[in-house]
């Protein structure tokens, strides 16, 4: 048992940053270090997946991430989400099977389009009554099936849509309606498309809203395009940035989902330059893109600030605090912060202990990551599918996979359904045991239960079971995942193997 200390979190933060360890060196044995995910011969290695490095492991990003402010109470929340969420199927956005049907049709209509076939001529004789639902659906579809072969005609077809939309009697367009055609336009790499659809929202005299400004940069590659950009939306006043107190709030939290960071560093020197006033939203994003940019004297600067100015931390100052002493391994100050958080009425989530441990689990300390899991659930905070996976990924790491299965099978019996890197630390574990039957038949298993493998799980099991000299179960894994269709551009990958 740690015995629990409490000090406000602000002022104390630096000091608990060098405080001593709940465990010693011991915990540490056997802990597997993480690859950078290439190998000598450029290949990829086990965790290179299609998320990039250490994609088969709940990312920092994930856990530490931010979500926008809600808007203010008796004001709707905005409907320009991203078009990945405007699936059908979504629970909050039901739309009618008439309308999906409809959807499908036009689709089907606009790839017809050529030579003695004229789309925009059968889409009038459908005698549609356009809303903004069923222009969603449309360019939803497109946007799910973009591939190397479409990419190049599908942004013409959604513009004729959209263009043919917009002149229906009773329809006009909005600026999420624009954001839209946006995605497309990004989704194919339509740069100048997309700043071409910016002119016509300006001239039209539609605001620009914090999505259309996030589906800019995100499309803008080079660093330097990115920071004309930026300024141009500082200066722009048809800029709609709500939620967000500020523009500059709203452009800062773009480049944090985007993972900008030296672009956060400039844009925060710019807001400090030209009199901006920072709020713990903005000390949020600065301090957690210092953080991972791996400048904590800044860091720690920040946090400093911030108490000076009078700011209260928020749930996302905790998270973030947390996280960084757990992977700068002082389980100790972390508790001062868990006992301050609840001394002062923010009671720690779920998501404030995963962070944790996740951290510990990083920084190796095995011991103090159990030790919080258990407080957790002593204090009736019951973990999640995510927190599950932290703490199997760590025993997994620390080569105990029996605790991890233990851990696994807790889970499926709470009902918590396992995701995709639940599955590849288990996968993982079950062929550093040497059980890749075992391994294998959780691959299959994983669709079987409607969860998807990606690229990293994939690569985790070939990988394993080439090391270990089973290069033909490797290739009936490749086979698996050709059969099912996936991956195929990144068939390369796997140094030697040929496609029948």
């Amino acid at each position: 048992m740690i015995p629990g200390a409490r000090a406000p979190p602000l002022r104390a933060a630096r000091l608990f940053l060098h405080s001593r360890r709940l465990c010693g060196d011991h915990s540490r044995n056997g802990v597997e270090r993480r690859s950078t995910g290439q190998q000598g011969d450029g290949s990829i290695d086990e965790r290179a997946g299609d998320g990039g490095l250490d994609a088969g492991t709940v990312s920092p990003e994930l856990l530490l991430r931010i979500p926008p402010p809600q808007p203010p109470p008796g004001q709707p929340e905005s409907d320009d989400d991203d078009a990945e969420n405007l699936s059908s199927a979504s629970g909050s956005r039901r739309i009618p099977r008439e309308e999906l049907r409809l959807a499908d049709r036009i689709l089907r209509i606009l790839l017809q389009d050529g030579p003695g076939f004229s789309a925009r001529h059968a889409l009038d004789e459908m005698n549609l009554r356009v809303t903004n639902k069923l222009v969603t659906e449309v360019m939803f579809r497109f946007v799910v099936s973009v591939d190397s072969v479409n990419r190049e005609r599908y942004p013409r077809l959604a513009y004729k849509f959209f263009l043919w939309a917009g002149q229906q009697e009773g329809y006009h367009h909005s600026t999420s309606m624009y954001n839209r055609v946006l995605k497309v336009f990004a989704q194919c790499g339509e740069v100048k498309a997309m700043w071409g659809l910016l002119e016509e929202m300006t001239e039209k005299g539609l605001p620009v809203s914090a999505r259309t400004v996030h589906l800019l940069i995100c499309t803008c590659g080079q660093a330097g395009l990115r920071r004309r950009l930026v300024e141009r939306f500082i200066k722009s006043s048809s800029f709609n940035y709500r939620p967000f107190r500020t523009s500059l709030n709203a452009i800062l939290h773009t480049l944090l989902t985007i993972k900008q960071y030296s672009l956060i560093e400039w844009v925060h020197q710019k807001m400090l330059t030209d009199g901006y006033t920072p709020d713990v939203l903005t000390y949020n994003v600065v301090m957690r893109a210092k953080y991972l940019l791996g400048k904590l004297d800044h860091f720690h600067g920040l946090l400093d600030e911030m108490g000076k100015n009078g700011f209260t931390p928020d749930l996302h100052t905790y998270n973030l605090l947390l996280h960084v002493l757990g992977k700068g391994d002082k389980p100790l100050a972390a508790l001062n912060l868990l006992n301050y958080m609840s001394d002062v009425g923010c009671v720690p989530s779920v998501l404030h202990f995963t962070n944790l441990i996740d951290g510990l689990s990083r920084a190796g300390n095995l011991e103090a990551c159990k030790y919080f899991f258990g407080e957790m659930v002593k204090k009736g905070c019951e973990p999640d599918t995510v927190c599950y996976t932290v703490m199997i990924t760590g025993y997994v790491a620390a080569a105990e996979f029996e605790e991890a299965q233990k851990l696994f099978d807790d889970m499926l019996v709470r009902g918590k359904l396992p995701n995709v890197y639940t599955y590849n630390s288990m996968i993982r574990g079950l062929c550093i045991v040497g059980e890749f039957d075992k391994a294998c038949y959780m691959l299959k298993d994983m669709d079987l239960h409607g969860c998807t493998p990606n690229f990293s799980v994939y690569s985790t099991l070939v990988c394993r079971l080439r090391n270990a000299g089973k290069d033909s179960e490797a290739n009936n894994v490749i086979k698996y995942m050709t059969k099912k269709g996936q991956y195929l551009h990144l068939l390369s990958r796997f140094g030697g193997y040929r496609r029948c």
